[in-house]
């Protein structure tokens, strides 16, 4: 029989492993926004979402309601890695009634305590000065929080059932006492429960600690869960701490195959019959019942106290969490079981007493095994959320169990590593975590919130409303009328330069075309053959040797020649003259379809006679020079254009093109009419904005910020292409290091000390901003782009670094949509429209390859152009396959 009771009360491993898939799926099903108020494991948010990092300091006063009393601590810490805190407290007795009278009554207690305590305790210069004097608040009992200082009490336990509270908001309450007592200087800053405060005290410098168990009259932990995960709280970047409440474990039925006929007696005598089943198999509170039971059970039987009086057993309450300890702790012999059953009112044997400490250590042995199920659930989700093969991680560990069973960490530890073998926890004993706990809380409290003040006061100037939008929309429409006009096409900012492509594609095009494509240090030359199945292209890439790019044009355009004829004479073409379409992604003044003069070399071009020429000329000469007949160019265009043909041969309503990646700009159909620096009204001709140096003038000072104007003087045009300098990917990542400069030096990063590599220009590349804004990246991968830069980030740092690439990235999508909506708007107005349906082939890798980039500017977009209904396709290959079909619809149009 006793072998029999202590197998009922011995879990198999292959049930230990399925038990914690259960509490790891109810795990999930808390943290949903869907499931939550399924899941019996609550996973309730608590609000705090950093651990303390030993810089914490100053005053704090914690108020902790316990059972019968109440306790008030004034904690001061010295920024020293919390490693000698100074603790002053005073326990005060409730008064008789006090837990079942008028909430009111009980918070005006407290207040009152406060207030004594204060008057006894603090010093007369503190008094005096009225220093701001933060609280924490620790109550033990099941809330609904949704702030750090703002929960609403779901129900009482512990003997409490004061009305007027459940519903409330504790906080409020308390803190309204607080203020009838005329301590306005007393602020409530944080409400937590005990558990909380475990996981605070045992973080200090360099160590931080993500996971608390209290193993006591009840059972919870509490655990750094990924922010993103809590659906059912606001935040969704860095962590979050996790009140899992997994007392309730079981109580959908999942743990009936382990319940002992005991734990069943057990729990049809609580206050709670069919609840918090976990808790009652593992909490300080039933133990003892259930070796009562056990015992009871076991006498009926006549197993053990054979012939003896056991009416004491079946007196509720009588065998406690205590008795239990000292028979199991009792290594020599059993004089001391002996001992503590007599005390009881048995009369023992020598075998009664070792059986009923093999009972006790059954009993007790499960618990502590069932608390390693638990943190084995928690570790294998840590270490899974993290994506992390292996997580090494500080647990913090309190309670009755855990300090009074000599084997409870042992067991805790050699079950969770049988369980979850990927991880490593490492135990560490709280040191009063209600007390200086909950002042670790608060202090962690204000020093965020004076962090994110410091951030927003950086960050602000970044941030736009939609007025600043709205305006920025209205100066790019003033500006693009400015470039159209005759007589201020000359002074404005957006130069509107006429392309003389008059048509897009309208998907009878035909035929073999040449594409010539020169826009950086790579050229290519692409044949474009247009048939009724679609498009087929051959291309092959050629280099411009850096000599070349900086000699003659004629050596460049010789060059040039070459290549040509090289890849004709590769595609069996020397012997066709095909029209030709070349994209010249360099600023020029068209005035023809096949006429344009060269501006001004950019992208480290410098080729020496050429600007002011007719690039196109320069070209015909060169194939002269070369004795090539067969060149037939018939159009020139930019990358931009390019786009916005290559997209118009799917899509006949794509009339605007858009380029947003190294650089940016945008082109569109306009009216003749309104284009007043080309002769003619009849019919529409593209329009190429330039509007990358759209604020040059000056009209933009107020969105630039500082960070902004250090990028504009160390580039090699100050003061020009001020719009695309906010935009587009050549500068945004150098915007990120300048604010993560200025953020260090404020102390707010990597602990104050910038690197020497964050000190070198354009070292913090904008294909790094892609990388950490990307949903689903663990921030290890955030951590190991730190890492190239030999910064040494922790992990606020990481959420800060993306926090920086978010204000930076979003803003640079929100101009880029208030230009697009300007334009859109004109069409629309140009065309007499209620409601405009238009499309925008876009390219460049900004917007094709930044996780956020695209949303983010059709969103802003539909809020600042509501009239137009704007659709985007993705162009392939705008300055081959564009440039082809620009020929195409300029030799159909011939």
């Amino acid at each position: 029989q006793i072998q029999r009771a202590l197998r009922s009360l011995c879990i198999p491993l292959e049930r230990l492993h399925i038990m914690k898939g259960h509490m790891m799926q109810d795990m999930c099903k808390g943290l949903s926004r869907q499931t939550h108020t399924q899941a019996k494991v609550r996973m309730l948010p608590t609000y705090i979402c950093s651990t303390p990092n030993g810089t914490e300091k100053g005053n704090f006063l914690v108020v902790e309601l316990c059972q019968n009393l109440v306790r008030i601590l004034l904690v001061t810490l010295y920024g020293d890695g919390n490693m000698s805190p100074q603790i002053v407290y005073k326990i005060f007795d409730m008064p008789e009634g006090i837990m079942q009278g008028e909430g009111e009554a009980l918070f005006d207690f407290i207040a009152q305590c406060v207030s004594q305590f204060l008057a006894e305790t603090t010093a007369s210069d503190t008094s005096s000065s009225e220093e701001r004097l933060p609280l924490g608040f620790v109550f033990p009992f099941t809330c609904r929080q949704t702030q750090l200082d703002k929960a609403e009490l779901i129900s009482w336990s512990k003997g409490f059932s004061c009305s007027g509270v459940v519903g409330k908001d504790v906080v409020q309450m308390l803190q309204s006492a607080i203020n009838k007592q005329k301590l306005s200087h007393v602020d409530v800053v944080a409400l937590m429960n005990d558990t909380v405060g475990t996981m605070m005290t045992c973080c200090t410098e360099g160590r931080p600690c993500e996971i608390a168990v209290v193993a006591d009259k009840g059972s919870n932990c509490c655990f750094m869960a990924e922010a993103h995960l809590v659906e059912t709280a606001e935040e969704t970047s860095g962590r979050m701490c996790v009140n899992t409440e997994w007392g309730c474990f079981g109580d959908d039925g999942s743990l009936d195959d382990i319940l002992t006929p005991y734990d069943k007696s057990v729990d049809e005598e609580s206050s709670n019959p069919g609840q918090k089943r976990f808790e009652k198999l593992v909490g300080t509170l039933y133990l003892g019942e259930i070796v009562r039971h056990t015992l009871i059970a076991l006498t009926a039987e006549k197993a053990v106290f054979t012939g003896t009086d056991t009416a004491v057993l079946r007196r509720k309450g009588v065998f406690t969490i205590q008795h239990v300890l000292d028979i199991i702790n009792n290594e020599d012999g059993t004089t001391d079981v002996k001992r503590v059953l007599e005390v009881l009112g048995l009369q023992p044997s020598e075998r009664d007493c070792g059986r009923v400490q093999q009972i006790c250590r059954a009993v007790v042995g499960r618990a502590a095994t069932l608390h390693a199920v638990g943190l084995a659930a928690i570790l294998s989700y840590m270490c899974q959320t993290r994506d992390l093969e292996t997580l090494m991680v500080n647990v913090g560990m309190d309670g009755e169990l855990y300090k009074g069973y000599s084997r409870f960490e042992e067991i805790l530890q050699s079950v969770s590593r049988l369980l979850s073998p990927e991880c490593m926890a490492t135990l560490l004993p709280s040191r009063d975590g209600s007390g200086r706990g909950a002042a670790m809380v608060t202090a962690v409290a204000l020093r965020l919130a004076a962090q994110r003040c410091a951030v927003d006061e950086v960050l602000g100037p970044l941030r736009l409303t939609h007025a600043d939008l709205q305006k920025v929309q209205a100066l790019m429409r003033q500006e693009m009328e400015r470039g159209l006009g005759k007589n201020t096409n000359a002074t404005a900012s957006v130069r509107m330069l006429p392309t003389y492509v008059s048509h897009t594609p309208d998907g009878t095009e035909r035929g073999n075309f040449l594409a010539l494509d020169l826009g950086g240090t790579n050229f290519r030359v692409l044949v474009v053959r247009v048939a009724e199945e679609g498009i087929t292209m051959a291309s092959e890439i050629y280099v411009i040797p850096p000599a070349i790019m900086r000699g003659t044009g004629e050596a460049l355009f010789d060059h040039i020649i070459d290549c040509i004829m090289d890849f004709q004479t590769k595609q069996n073409l020397m012997t066709h003259t095909l029209p030709l379409g070349f994209t010249f992604s360099f600023p020029c003044q068209q005035v023809g379809l096949d006429k344009a003069l060269l501006l001004t070399w950019t992208k480290g071009f410098t080729a020496s006679g050429c600007v002011g020429e007719d690039v196109v000329q320069l070209l015909r000469d060169a194939a002269q020079r070369k004795q090539h007949s067969g060149l037939k160019v018939v159009a020139l265009l930019n990358d931009t254009v390019g786009t916005m043909m290559a997209c118009g041969y799917d899509d006949p309503k794509c009339e605007i093109g858009l380029i947003v990646g190294t650089g940016t700009n945008a082109c569109y159909m306009e009216e003749m009419r309104n284009v007043g620096t080309v002769e003619g009204d009849e019919g529409r001709m593209c329009i190429n904005t330039e509007w990358g140096a759209f604020g040059d003038s000056g009209c933009l000072d107020h969105i630039f910020t500082h960070f902004d104007r250090v990028v504009d003087e160390t580039t090699i045009n100050p003061g020009k292409q001020r719009f695309e300098k906010l935009i587009s990917g050549m500068y945004l990542g150098e915007i990120v290091r300048q604010i993560l400069l200025v953020m260090t030096e404020k102390q707010l990063l990597f602990q104050g000390r910038a690197s020497q590599k964050l000190q070198t220009r354009n070292i913090f590349q904008t294909k790094f901003l892609s990388t950490i804004e990307h949903n689903g990246l663990a921030l290890r991968q955030i951590r190991a782009i730190l890492n190239e830069l030999e910064l040494d980030a922790s992990f606020e740092d990481c959420v800060l670094l993306r926090e920086v690439c978010q204000a930076v990235s979003l803003r640079a999508a929100q101009l880029c949509a208030a230009g697009l909506a300007a334009v859109v708007e004109k069409i629309r107005e140009n065309r007499g429209l209620d409601q405009l349906s238009v499309s925008v082939g876009v390219d460049g890798t900004l917007y094709k390859l930044h996780p956020c980039f695209s949303h983010n500017l059709q969103k802003t977009l539909k809020d600042l152009a509501p009239k137009c209904e704007v659709s985007f396709h993705l162009s392939e290959d705008g300055s081959g396959k564009g440039a082809a079909l620009v020929a195409a619809v300029a030799s159909r149009a011939a």
